[in-house]
């Protein structure tokens, strides 16, 4: 049975699956192999291979897995920064590949209302504490 709640709660999260998908910050295999340079899929690692082995996550829209631009490192020839796998084990009990997207693009108090995407690159371990925070639902007050 269909119920108001449960009726705002999808629109809710279909405004939220389309912001995520609007914002820009994410690519197809393809798109990532280009970056990198790689001429075929078979030249090197495969964005595949790295979610597999927990290295990056994936989010799924209509059939394409969208990995997040802001996971990869430009001057590591687009590979997932190292810091990307210690956030995903964190999360693995508790967000899917759609929940660690809407974490990492949404402000957050613990970063001083920056988003985490912001700071991968340039402050890992404060994004690293952020996602602790996040898990064990610290209570202020």
């Amino acid at each position: 049975m269909t119920t108001p709640t449960s009726l705002r709660e999808a629109e809710m999260e279909a405004r939220a699956r389309r912001a995520v998908m609007e914002s820009g910050d994410w690519l197809t295999v393809d798109e990532i192999l280009q970056l990198s340079g790689v001429r075929s899929r078979g030249d090197s690692v495969h964005p595949a291979q790295w979610k597999q082995q927990g290295d990056i996550f994936t989010i799924n829209d209509h059939g394409t897995d969208y990995y997040p631009v802001f996971g990869l490192e430009k001057d590591a020839g687009y590979r997932p920064y190292r810091v990307m796998s210690k956030i995903i084990d964190i999360f693995k009990e508790d967000k899917d590949g759609w929940g660690m997207a809407y974490w990492f693009q949404s402000i957050n108090s613990y970063l001083g209302g920056k988003k985490p995407q912001a700071l991968i690159g340039t402050d890992p371990d404060l994004v690293i504490e952020a996602a602790l925070d996040e898990v064990q639902g610290v209570t202020h007050g």
